[in-house]
């Protein structure tokens, strides 16, 4: 059995006891409302382990002590960055691109068109994938967006993911799956050093901001398409019906709600929230606010 006071920059990783697992468990779920399954210590042992070998922390006794007191807010904030789940790709479920671009794109273009305001939403952005292929797929049916009232706010819990998503620079391989033409609609022809940046048309439609979910919204809408996809099934069910339910707040009165697939909008919802197609939802009813977010 590893000591938890073990010479961590040999290599060995830090011991984490049930009672101190549950307490960094209720921290997130209190902070973000994701939950940790109990079988998730080794989990957090691997993103955890790198932030006391950097600190020259021997266990998690002195980390939780640090993270929990007022001088440790700063460190509260890079445990739940390394804690959150950033996995996503460009143009990530494509049916959705697919269904945003021939069902949704049209009337919003003539909105936009007759001096309308249009607002996007990629509520879980991470890296940044996620909203710059929504821009790609703007700017492809509607080339000339930037000169009408069209944006798309980008928002996340992770303030590292945001400043990768807000650099526009990715590993030459990425999108390495799409084709051709995708890559083109995504990246700037020009590579760097085994970069790949992203095309300055799409990064200006977008405005990176940190949010969490949990702590009172700087938005009100409404919105006229929402990203929300794979950040919900790491919630609760109660957790997942609030977050459902403020999403429809701030939902314009045609507007659509895009979640992921393996995740599901409860019948109690099914009066406020109607499926369009696979995970797209909208709203039947009508209600417009102002936004507080300039976006």
């Amino acid at each position: 059995m590893t000591h938890p006071t073990a010479d961590l920059s040999a290599g060995m990783a830090p011991e984490l006891t049930m009672e101190q697992f549950r307490h960094i468990a209720a921290m997130l779920r209190d902070r973000t409302g994701i939950v940790l399954a109990d079988g998730a210590q080794k989990f957090v042992v691997a993103r955890l382990a790198k932030r006391l070998r950097r600190l020259g922390h021997r266990g998690f006794d002195v980390y939780l002590s640090l993270v929990t007191s007022p001088a440790g807010a700063g460190e509260f904030d890079l445990m739940i960055d390394a804690l959150t789940t950033n996995t996503t790709r460009f143009f990530r479920e494509p049916g959705h691109f697919d269904f945003l671009a021939s069902r949704v794109l049209p009337r919003l273009i003539r909105k936009a068109r007759e001096g309308g305001r249009v607002r996007f939403w990629s509520a879980a952005c991470s890296s940044g994938e996620e909203p710059y292929s929504l821009a790609a797929t703007i700017l492809e049916a509607f080339p000339d967006a930037a000169l009408y009232d069209v944006r798309i706010l980008a928002t996340d819990i992770n303030r590292e993911m945001l400043c990768r998503a807000e650099a526009g620079l990715y590993d030459i391989q990425a999108g390495r799956d799409l084709t051709p033409a995708l890559r083109a609609a995504l990246f700037d022809p020009s590579e760097d050093e085994g970069q790949a940046a992203i095309r300055p048309e799409l990064r200006a439609l977008i405005t990176f901001r940190y949010m969490n979910f949990m702590e009172p919204w700087p938005v009100t809408g409404p919105f006229d398409v929402i990203f929300c996809r794979n950040a919900a099934i790491y919630m609760d069910t109660a957790t997942q019906q609030k977050l459902w339910a403020d999403f429809e707040r701030v939902l314009d009165a045609e507007g659509t709600l895009f979640i992921g697939h393996s995740e599901r909008i409860g019948s109690s919802l099914s009066h406020r929230l109607e499926l369009v197609a696979p995970t797209a939802y909208r709203r039947p009813m009508t209600r417009i606010a102002p936004t507080s977010l300039a976006v």
